[in-house]
């Protein structure tokens, strides 16, 4: 008899945490590692916040929670989807848990049965579609490129809907592309989606704070009010607030999905860390002022990413609008041979070879489903950046 489930065996290991052991190893072994696979914005949480996390603690707010988060950080959640995204809900019809991966989760063991069918734009985030098999779901990819700025088109998602689709996963800004819907494009798509009533939005907001040059945010819920009745929107504090080891995810949804959501992880993790709720409760009511420094920042990081590739022969990449990462294309590179001798032949090859090599780590990008090209995080200071870009340029001209 096999012990383990097969429901397991459908998924797959993140390959985004894959790459991260090996280039600890690596440094372990005494190699110099730029490590820029990580998504973890590489600031500091702010003071403020981690002051309220040691007043919790003194005030003796350490015991177990509601399974769906303390009232107070709920209508802090209602009140932020209100005031950012102009989405009028209650705190019922809000939910914490520990970290935006947990809401996907969630809401995808709650709603997905064999046979149904999630739509999954790519490239994705790789938690998605091995979610959705874990769920004895299938993802249908929906193919974009950079002549589409990594974004789909209203034609290719009708075209993706089957009376099997259950969902639509849309990351905007987009890991690992940094690509973002504008108010107009998601207009588009929900024109299309308000023809299949039964087709629900998971929108993932979590990169929401971090977009450049005055490029407005907008959310499928906000744009298409009408469609809110069907759709989960999904935001959290690791990426806006540099809170990744808190582990706060947090969602509004229709109360009738919350209430399963909520059933789900009371037999499963229980509520989220008492601590980190009050810490994420003073991190959505208090002073934002800092995201203006971050975005700033962020956005010199990108732009010398991007001048450095785009001189690099055999390199491709577009400007992203958010997010911390770049997606270069290197089709042109694949099938070529190192100086030590490694053949290219596919982007992970690529990707490994820059690390045991010359000790860069970036991800590849069949990970996110899209073959030939690499997520490089500029969540890493301009000097490693610029480090890493001398490494890059070095390592595509020697190849033969």
């Amino acid at each position: 008899m096999d012990f383990i489930s097969t429901a397991l065996k459908r998924m797959q290991p993140s390959a985004t945490i894959k790459i991260s052991p090996k280039a600890r190893a690596l440094r372990n072994q005494g190699h110099k590692i730029i490590s820029l696979s990580a998504g973890e914005p590489d600031f500091d949480t702010p003071q403020y916040i981690k002051q309220a996390a040691f007043q919790a603690i003194e005030n003796g707010k350490t015991k177990y929670t509601n399974v769906g988060g303390i009232i107070e950080l709920r209508e802090a959640v209602a009140a932020k989807f209100k005031r950012d995204n102009g989405l009028d809900v209650s705190p019922d019809n809000c939910f914490v848990a520990t970290g935006g991966k947990q809401i996907i989760f969630n809401a995808l063991v709650a709603t997905l049965n064999e046979g149904d069918e999630v739509i999954i734009p790519t490239p994705f985030w790789v938690s998605y579609p091995e979610v959705v098999r874990f769920c004895n779901a299938t993802p249908i990819f929906v193919k974009s490129d950079i002549a589409s700025g990594f974004k789909i088109t209203p034609e290719a998602l009708e075209a993706a809907i089957s009376p099997k689709t259950k969902w639509l996963m849309l990351n905007s800004p987009s890991n690992p592309s940094g690509a973002v819907y504008s108010k107009d494009e998601l207009i588009a798509l929900a024109k299309v989606l308000k023809k299949y009533p039964d087709v629900w939005v998971l929108s993932d907001d979590i990169y929401e704070q971090l977009i450049y040059e005055g490029v407005e945010f907008a959310t499928m819920a906000q744009v298409a009010p009408e469609l809110a009745k069907r759709t989960l929107t999904m935001n959290g504090l690791s990426k806006s607030h540099a809170m990744t080891g808190w582990r706060i995810g947090y969602c509004t949804a229709p109360s009738s999905l919350i209430k399963q959501m909520e059933k789900l992880q009371g037999q499963s993790t229980s509520a989220t860390c008492s601590i980190a709720q009050w810490a994420a409760l003073e991190a959505l009511n208090g002073n934002q002022d800092f995201l203006d420094e971050w975005r700033e920042i962020f956005q010199q990081r990108r732009d010398l990413l991007v001048s450095h590739l785009n001189e690099i022969e055999g390199v491709d990449c577009l400007v992203p609008n958010g997010a911390f990462y770049v997606f270069p294309s290197i089709k042109t590179l694949l099938g070529k041979t190192t100086k030590n001798g490694k053949l290219l032949k596919t982007d992970e090859d690529f990707v490994m070879a820059l690390l045991e090599e010359e000790g860069v780590a970036l991800v590849h990008g069949s990970a996110f489903g899209m073959a030939g090209h690499i997520r490089i995080s500029y969540a890493a200071s301009s000097e490693q950046l610029e480090i890493a870009m001398v490494i890059l340029e070095q390592f595509c001209a020697d190849l033969s």
